[in-house]
């Protein structure tokens, strides 16, 4: 089958999600809606910056020359739009759904070229917005992550009047909830069309997952041994995780587990971040970093007692899915998705997401409760295994792109 998605490129979720596809030994074209490199694996390439992604902040991972002006812009635009980061968000509330259907004739353009069998957009805002104006003989999978229809869907009324387009125009509708499932069909999707609850990566493949943590384990030589770690790795998303919960109740924490590091993915040089930080005065206590290969993530699960995601709006996180893989006790804010997974003192730890005192004691609970961790561990192992391992969740993704394929035949 010839399979054209739409994704941010950039994104490690649609990389393992392509990935995936090339198992099933499908043709795959990426329509990436954000600048980014080509990945090798696929059977051809396009670049179509949706609503002014052109001017999102770069998320690789590559290193700049410090000499270079070009990377000095870079730096400056980046900087800006980390420090404006809720205004930017807004504004591409407002203005990018009126920019919408002149990239979905772009859109179009492709699709009339390569003519593939179905066109699966991996999320709402923007790609499957843009994917609403394909032309109907065109089978069209949409995938809802975690704050598509929570958050962006009410962000303005233009954001609402397409979100209930993309839905009513979709064939199918993938999700890692069956909350979202449920919430899609509030929003226009069809009670009889074809849905689909997988993780968003398309499932964790175990042993290649457990052999890439052992082996980056041997990195991390500067991670001091003798402290109890505790993982933030969500970085900042505007409206949906609530870092500041979280930096709030660090120093509560401390005051009861004073041998704490607590180690933040993809805030290194974070002007918000740097604020708290120096505020609460913890800078002995708290390593920012900057975005890292995931092998990095998973090594420092292993190593970490705690994983720390204080959402509000989310479906499945899947660093929530690989720090249970990894033996990482969960604490994260008590939404109904989270408690498709999550039993509370059982296998993780829900909390208020507004509550700093709230977070602290569930993460002093999970720092001094070595039998919670130990049985939790032992659960998620299991709940992972079957409800996740990319060989199941594999044969789902097979049985719905057919589904939508023959039913368009």
């Amino acid at each position: 089958m010839k399979i054209l998605v739409v994704a941010d490129g950039r994104s490690p979720t649609a990389k393992h999600w392509l990935e995936s596809l090339k198992k099933l030994n499908h043709q795959v074209i990426l329509v990436s809606s954000y600048p980014c490199e080509r990945m090798e694996f696929l059977d051809d390439f396009f670049v179509l910056p949706i609503a002014f992604a052109q001017f999102a902040a770069n998320q690789t991972a590559s290193p700049s020359n410090p000499a270079s002006k070009k990377s000095d812009r870079k730096d400056l635009k980046r900087m800006l739009i980390e420090r404006f980061r809720s205004f930017f968000l807004k504004l591409r509330y407002l203005l990018g759904p009126l920019v919408i259907p002149y990239y979905g004739k772009k859109l179009s353009k492709i699709t009339a070229r390569i003519q593939p069998d179905l066109v699966h957009a991996l999320r709402i805002p923007y790609e499957g917005m843009t994917a609403s104006f394909l032309p109907k003989k065109i089978p069209l999978a949409v995938s809802i992550w975690g704050n598509d229809l929570t958050l962006h869907a009410s962000g303005s009324s233009a954001m609402k009047k397409m979100t209930i387009r993309t839905l009513e125009r979709a064939d199918g509708l993938a999700a890692d909830t069956i909350r979202d499932i449920r919430l899609g069909k509030g929003w226009g999707f069809r009670e009889y069309q074809f849905s689909m609850v997988v993780p968003g990566n398309g499932g964790i493949d175990f042993p290649a997952l457990r052999i890439d943590a052992e082996r980056e384990e041997e990195n991390l030589r500067w991670l001091p041994e003798n402290q109890d770690i505790v993982v933030n790795p969500r970085g900042f998303r505007p409206g949906s995780v609530r870092n500041d919960t979280f930096f709030r109740s660090i120093p509560l924490i401390l005051n009861q587990c004073p041998n704490t590091l607590f180690v933040c993915f993809s805030m290194a040089n974070q002007p918000e971040a740097l604020e708290w930080v120096k505020q609460l005065q913890i800078e002995r206590q708290v390593l920012l970093l900057p975005l890292m290969p995931q092998e990095v993530l998973w090594a420092i699960f292993r190593r970490a007692k705690v994983t720390v995601s204080v959402s509000q709006h989310d479906g499945t996180p899947n660093s929530l899915l690989e720090a249970m893989a990894c033996g990482c006790l969960p604490v994260t804010g008590d939404i109904e998705s989270m408690r498709e997974w999550i039993v509370p003192g059982k296998n993780g730890l829900l909390v208020d997401p507004n509550d700093p005192e709230d977070l602290a004691r569930a993460v002093i609970i999970a720092l001094t409760n070595e039998s919670l961790r130990e049985s939790a561990a032992q659960l998620n192992d299991v709940r992972i295994r079957e409800r996740a391992d990319i060989s199941s969740v594999l044969t789902k993704i097979e049985v719905f792109y057919n589904q939508l394929k023959d039913n368009r035949n």
